[in-house]
């Protein structure tokens, strides 16, 4: 059976990674890494799909809001971000 296709808000903080930043990508292609939160992570690792539509938000900007849009292109993978006690989002 066929999944409808399902939009998702990531949000980013402008001055960390912007919307500027994933079109300047190779292939307009990033991954979305340093994810903690339990129930973000969930939906990211269980729910998102290929072709899925994204709704870029910018917060800690003024005004806050949608930046841009974007579409799944990759299902979850580990982020190996965990493993790198340099990272910020070092576990």
């Amino acid at each position: 059976m066929v999944r409808d296709r399902r939009y998702w808000l990531v949000k980013s903080e402008p001055a960390k990674y912007s919307i500027d930043d994933l079109a300047a990508e190779p292939g307009q292609r990033a991954c979305w890494d340093g994810v903690r939160n339990y129930q973000a992570r969930n939906f990211m690792r269980d729910e998102m799909r290929l072709g899925d539509g994204v709704l870029f938000y910018h917060s800690a900007v003024q005004p806050p809001g949608v930046a841009g849009t974007a579409r799944v292109v990759r299902e979850a993978y580990p982020d190996s971000t965990q493993f790198d006690p340099d990272s910020p989002a070092y576990d």
